[in-house]
């Protein structure tokens, strides 16, 4: 019998505690446990970020990978056909350019910047033979298909894509190869299907499961090799409307229908010689859609599920590593429940300060709190009753500019006040805002930051909502570069020279509340992807970059509260996990990956103490200890 030395080419070392990360296959003899360890693969699904269009029936498979992944078509919670387009690129979902017709059971094949729609429903009077092609932003019409169908398969690419099976009239056992302009119709398939799993590519194509009148749920298995079909090994579970990933060697059959509309949550495996089953998905559903490896990373997305469409997410992986999907948590409560407060520095260390509680008048406090991931604890209160302060900097070199007070007069003017915390106190500096401002986007240091935005509650100057932006040298405010238009309740990230203004409330703009992203580089602002959700009264992870930032909460319309939170990564916004309690004007501190939210307007009541902690997805070894007998 062959050792392990023999096999792997290494010995087993001796450790007095488990290594960090490792190899599939290393093992190790731990002296401190006394135990042979070694590095398992794990086979898991994870929840992923919900889709921003629940669908069913949209096409997707054999498109993209887990973390390049495309969704389009489909029918909507409405229901309705869609003609939407969305973006996976591995943490959440974006919107892209729309199909130029709205269908439903068609196919897709190709990858995320260059993607293939093919046949499909299109409601009376019926099914569909045209094509479009997706170069990454827009689509465009290609030459139709020789078959008009729906719920058909596709593999391949752009310029060497396959269109396999489907409905017509009946079930069709068409097959059609496409060049990138033109379909050209190949051998036929041994048996007619619809509703069936597809991957691979034009000259190693994978066909499995779906519907046919003489069979019902076939576990038929039929390869193509770029000219002819021919049979393989049976597939383990009978089922339909499944979602697909993978290779002609490597591929999934992932969940569908036996018989429908009977979800079930099954998944099988292909290795190119037989199926086996794998772990199961969390919900079942069919007419979903999938793509990536068929050993992982997959992804499954949408699908009717129970009585409704759905546009969960879910992610396959086959790794030695654990992995953790991103999430929101609950923290420890703020000491009282305050909205207006306003934070800075990271989940373990931040500085809150000022708000309004409803006691009063006046309403504002003048209360500061430290958080240390654990626990709350009070700090130096500020020089005055403030809230929808600028706060910017870390709990040992804080920074609060502008705000106001509220005495319930309805005369509610601005501060100028500028005060640098030292982790025990505040101080009252001699720098002054050029203009009092409360509800303005704020990022930096203590000795550089900006202030861009906001509102000026009057009576004199009278009541208005600004663009001006000033920067802060940790003595003196100059102003800076405008924002493109005149916002208030925005928020902001970065740095002084790369920050960054979203959301609000602009009352020039349409719709007033505004999807509007600014980048800044320390002397102007230059608009960028506007976010998928337009909102005011929204928070930031504020020490967070300009390439790596979080929107969270907010608002659309008042008084409505979002729970949607957005991720930015220098060019686009796509979603994230969405919180537990919507909420807005709040605070907010951290970094994209980890990032806190406190306090916050709560109808009803009012005002909240709620904390919410978020932390991006995570990856560990998994270390198994193994028998020695």
């Amino acid at each position: 019998m062959s050792t392990y030395r023999e096999i792997v080419g290494k010995k087993i070392k001796k450790v007095s505690s488990d290594p960090s990360d490792g190899l599939d296959g290393q093992m190790w003899y731990n002296s401190g446990t006394g135990t042979l360890r070694g590095l398992a693969v794990v086979e898991a699904w994870a929840s992923g970020t919900v889709m921003l269009t629940p669908r069913k029936s949209a096409a997707g498979g054999s498109v993209g990978t887990a973390t390049a992944a495309l969704a389009f078509g489909g029918v909507d919670t409405n229901p309705a056909l869609t003609n939407k387009t969305e973006e996976f690129n591995g943490l959440g979902w974006s919107p892209s350019g729309a199909l130029n017709t709205a269908r439903s059971y068609l196919a897709g094949f190709g990858i995320q910047t260059s993607a293939v729609a093919a046949g499909g429903y299109l409601g009376p009077p019926g099914n569909s033979n045209a094509t479009e092609e997706y170069g990454g932003t827009t689509w465009t019409s290609g030459n139709n298909m020789g078959t008009t169908r729906r719920a058909l398969a596709g593999a391949g690419t752009l310029t060497s894509g396959l269109a396999f099976g489907g409905f017509t009239t009946t079930h069709s056992n068409a097959t059609e190869e496409y060049d990138g302009t033109n379909w050209t119709a190949s051998n036929t398939m041994p048996v007619a299907l619809e509703l069936l799993g597809g991957c691979g590519t034009q000259t190693a194509a994978l066909s499995f499961n779906g519907e046919n009148p003489g069979t019902g749920n076939p576990t038929a298995t039929i390869e193509y090799n770029g000219t002819s079909w021919s049979a393989a090994p049976t597939n383990t579970r009978s089922a339909e409307g499944v979602a697909s990933a993978g290779l002609q060697t490597a591929a999934l059959s992932i969940a569908g229908a036996n018989p429908p509309p009977t979800k079930i949550n099954t998944v099988s495996g292909y290795d190119g010689t037989s199926w086996a089953s794998k772990p199961t998905v969390a919900t079942a559903r069919w007419l979903t859609s999938g793509g990536g490896a068929g050993t992982g990373p997959a992804i499954m997305y949408g699908g009717e599920a129970g009585p409704g469409v759905t546009g969960a997410t879910e992610e396959f992986n086959s790794s030695t590593n654990v992995i953790t999907q991103g999430a929101w948590a609950s923290g420890t409560s703020l000491p009282q429940a305050i909205k207006a407060i306003r934070g800075t520095g990271t989940v373990n260390a931040t500085l809150a300060m000022g708000g309004g509680t409803p006691a009063g008048p006046p309403y504002a406090i003048e209360n500061t709190y430290e958080y240390d991931g654990t626990s709350w604890t009070g700090g130096g209160n500020l020089a005055a009753e403030n809230q929808n302060v600028g706060a910017t900097g870390v709990v040992t070199a804080g920074l609060c500019f502008g705000g106001s007070n509220s005495d319930g007069s309805g005369v509610n003017p601005s501060f100028t006040l500028t005060q640098e915390y030292n982790g025990s106190s505040w101080t009252t500096v001699p720098g002054t805002l050029g203009t009092g401002v409360k509800n303005m986007a704020a990022a930096g240091t203590q000795t550089a930051s900006f202030s861009a935005g906001g509102f000026q509650g009057g009576p004199s100057p009278p009541p208005a909502t600004y663009n001006v932006t000033e920067e802060y040298d940790g003595t003196n405010w100059t102003t800076g570069g405008n924002l493109s238009q005149a916002t208030q309740t925005l928020a902001g990230a970065g740095t002084l020279t790369a920050g960054l203004g979203f959301g609000g409330y602009a009352p020039g703009d349409s719709p007033k509340y505004t999807d509007v992203t600014n980048e800044y580089n320390g002397t102007a602002w230059t608009n960028v992807n506007t976010m998928i959700t337009g909102r005011d009264q929204l928070g930031s992870s504020k020490s967070g970059t300009q390439s790596a930032a979080l929107a969270m909460f907010g608002g659309p319309t008042a008084p409505t509260v979002s729970t949607t939170t957005e991720g930015y990564d220098g060019t686009t916004w796509s979603t994230r996990p969405n919180m537990a309690t919507g909420r807005k004007n709040a605070g907010s501190s951290g970094i994209a990956t980890a990032a806190l939210a406190f306090g916050g307007y709560v109808p009803p009541p009012p005002e909240t103490a709620a904390v919410e902690e978020f932390t991006a997805g995570t990856e560990s070894i998994n270390i198994k200890a193994f028998a020695t007998s």
